[in-house]
């Protein structure tokens, strides 16, 4: 069954919105792992304008789940945070300076030697290594190459193409999990997944292992609250609800 990774940088993004501390990061971090998260991602920017450094260190310190980092690894700062707080996970992503979200995967063939360079840095302090990565086989094959442990598919094309036509919209997605497999890379998603897409993805894709919802969980939440939502995103990966 694919793991439920909450991205909680929505919620520091409405703390920052006013000073203080209101709402709390690391008490909605712990709530969602009492409605059974498996897991906390977090997706910090030089800016700070959502979650803060300070926020990773307590957030390792008090979770009991996996924390997954998310971030640019060109950027050495994050490269340090990474290093002192040693989550389960590190997802390499390829901001931009300057960038409002995530909109592409790497380019695993042009930069398969500083990738490689980077996951045996972090493999070797024991932090699982995902790259973010395009549903396109050519990446997935070329990120094997550079010994991350899994990759994690961007799925806004899917989650843009979804109502449309779903079937069209997921077969790129599935040509790039069997590559990932065949490769023996393990696989994650994320991007605007949501509770009118996830459960087709989940049904669909072969070895999916973990997906990071953030924007669309903590939206919902406004309108169901942090429990139900929780419980109804988790009904979607195992067929419940």
């Amino acid at each position: 069954m694919a793991r439920l990774s909450v991205n909680i940088n929505k919620i520091a993004t409405l703390r920052n919105s006013r000073g203080g501390n209101n709402p709390d990061v690391l008490q909605a971090a712990l709530a969602c792992e009492r409605f059974g998260a498996q897991g906390i991602t977090v997706h910090p920017r030089p800016d700070e304008r959502h979650i803060r450094y300070k926020d990773v260190f307590d957030l390792k310190a008090h979770i009991r789940t996996e924390l997954n980092i998310e971030g640019n690894s060109r950027e050495e700062k994050f490269v340090r945070l990474v290093l002192d707080t040693l989550p389960a996970q590190v997802t390499l992503v390829p901001d931009d300076p300057g960038q409002l979200t995530s909109n592409h995967g790497w380019d695993t063939i042009k930069h398969r030697d500083y990738l490689r360079d980077i996951c045996a840095l972090f493999k070797g302090e024991g932090i699982r290594v995902s790259i973010f990565v395009d549903p396109d086989p050519k990446m997935v094959a070329a990120a094997a190459d550079t010994g991350a442990d899994r990759v994690e598919l961007y799925t806004e094309g899917y989650a843009r193409a979804y109502h449309g036509n779903r079937e069209q919209a997921i077969a790129p997605y599935v040509e790039a999990a069997n590559e990932a497999l065949e490769a023996g890379l393990g696989l994650n998603a994320g991007h605007d997944l949501d509770l009118h897409n996830l459960r087709y993805f989940n049904e669909h894709i072969p070895g999916l292992l973990e997906v990071s919802i953030g924007h669309a969980l903590i939206s919902d939440a406004l309108y169901l609250g942090l429990e139900e939502t929780v419980k109804r995103y988790l009904a979607q990966l195992t067929g419940g609800g």
